[in-house]
C-alpha cells in the first residue's frame, strides 16, 4: 500500500460488482460517475469488486463494461485496458487486505467477534419494537487471536467478523450532493464489521484499501451507501491518515412505480435487454438525462451532448422513477 504523500489529482472510478447485468439504477450512477468526472477534466479507472464467489463470471463481467460502453462511458485505466495498479480485479488482491489488516492490527483498531446479526438485534434487551441499540463491544479483548475466535464458531457454518473499534464522538464530513453529514457511530452503531475472513477479505476493508493504493480522488455512487461511509472514513484515516479524503457523491437511488430500489436480484430493467430489443443508446442516455436534470423528456442524446448541460446540484432536487411514463418512451 502507497503510504507516501502523492500530489491530488482528480480521479474516480467505476466499481461495479458483477453479479448480474447492469440496470438502469447502475446505470444512472455510472452516467453521473463519468460526467462528474469528464465535466472537471479528470480520470476514470475501472475496477471489478468480485471478491464474493458469485461475482467472478467473466461473461457478466465483460457484458458489464460492453454495456457501459454502449452507451459511451468510457476510462482511461482498469479492466480491459490496462494501467499502473493492476491488478484491477478485487479477486487478485488478497495480498493487500492481509497487508492492511495487519495494519489496522498494529493500531489495535480491530479485533475479531462471533456475534452474529441477530446477536446484535438482540442487544440491549429493546422494550420497543423497532428500537435499536448499537453493538456493545462484548467482543472486545475476549478472543487473543482470529483461530481462538473461529474454534467458538466450529460447525456452525459461520466465521467470526473483524470489527473496527469505534471512537467517541462525531464524524463529519461533506457529501457533493447531500451536504454536511454528522454521524456519531458510538451511539448510532457501535463497532461495526470490514470484513468476515481471517486475511481481512471483505467489502468494507477492501473498496477502502484499494481507493488508497489507487489513488482515487472521487467517489459517486448511490444514496444507499452514504451511511457506510462513516465506517470507510475511519478505515481510511487509520490506513492513510497522511491522505487527504476523497470527495464523496451520493446519488438519488431510481425506484420503479411501487417506490421499490431497482436491483440486480429481482431483474431490474437490464441495458442488455433493452439493447437487444433494438434501444438505441441515445434513447436510454435521453430517459437518464432527463432524471438528472439536463434534458426535456422525449429526447435522445449522447454522452457529449449531454456534457455541457451537466450540473450536479439539479439532481438534489430529482427523483429517478422508472414508471410507465419512462417504459413506453423506452420501448414504444
Amino acid at each position: 500500500m502507497k503510504t507516501n504523500p502523492v500530489q491530488r489529482r482528480l480521479l474516480g472510478r467505476f466499481a461495479p460488482s458483477p453479479t448480474g447485468p447492469l440496470h438502469l439504477g447502475n446505470a444512472m450512477t455510472f452516467l453521473v460517475a463519468w460526467l462528474c468526472v469528464r465535466s472537471r477534466g479528470g480520470r476514470i479507472l475501472m475496477r471489478i469488486e468480485d471478491i464474493e464467489g458469485h461475482g467472478r463470471d467473466p461473461a457478466v463481467i465483460d457484458g458489464n463494461c460492453r454495456d457501459l460502453r454502449r452507451l459511451g462511458l468510457d476510462w482511461d485505466e482498469g479492466y480491459g485496458v490496462g494501467g499502473p495498479h493492476e491488478p484491477y480485479r478485487q479477486s487478485g488482491r488478497s495480498a493487500l487486505y492481509r497487508i492492511s489488516l495487519d495494519r489496522l492490527l498494529e493500531q489495535k483498531l480491530v479485533y475479531p467477534c462471533v456475534c452474529s446479526r441477530r446477536d446484535v438485534q438482540r442487544m440491549g434487551a429493546a422494550p420497543h419494537a423497532g428500537d435499536f441499540h448499537p453493538y456493545d463491544g462484548r467482543c472486545r479483548g475476549r478472543f487473543r487471536s482470529y483461530d481462538e475466535a473461529r474454534r467458538v464458531l466450529e460447525g456452525s457454518g459461520r466465521l467470526p467478523a473483524w470489527r473496527f473499534r469505534v471512537p467517541e464522538g462525531e464524524i463529519v464530513f461533506r457529501d457533493r450532493l447531500c451536504g454536511e453529514q454528522r454521524v456519531n457511530l458510538a451511539e448510532t452503531y457501535g463497532d461495526f464489521p470490514v470484513a468476515r475472513h481471517p486475511d481481512g477479505i471483505g467489502y468494507q476493508l477492501a473498496v477502502v484499501a484499494d481507493d488508497i493504493d489507487m489513488e482515487v480522488t472521487q467517489i459517486v455512487r448511490g444514496g444507499d451507501l452514504l451511511a457506510c461511509t462513516p465506517w470507510q472514513i475511519l478505515l481510511w484515516k487509520a490506513l492513510a491518515p497522511e491522505r487527504p479524503l476523497p470527495e464523496y457523491c451520493h446519488l438519488p437511488v431510481v425506484v420503479d412505480s411501487d417506490g421499490k430500489r431497482l436491483a440486480k436480484r429481482t431483474g431490474g430493467l437490464t441495458l442488455d435487454a433493452l439493447f437487444s430489443a433494438g434501444v438505441p443508446p441515445e434513447r436510454i442516455l435521453g430517459l437518464l438525462a432527463f432524471w438528472g436534470g439536463w434534458a426535456e423528456f422525449g429526447e435522445e442524446l449522447s454522452v457529449d451532448a449531454i456534457l455541457p448541460r451537466f450540473r450536479l446540484e439539479t439532481l438534489s432536487h430529482r427523483r429517478p422513477t422508472l414508471d410507465g411514463k419512462a417504459l413506453k418512451f423506452l420501448l414504444p
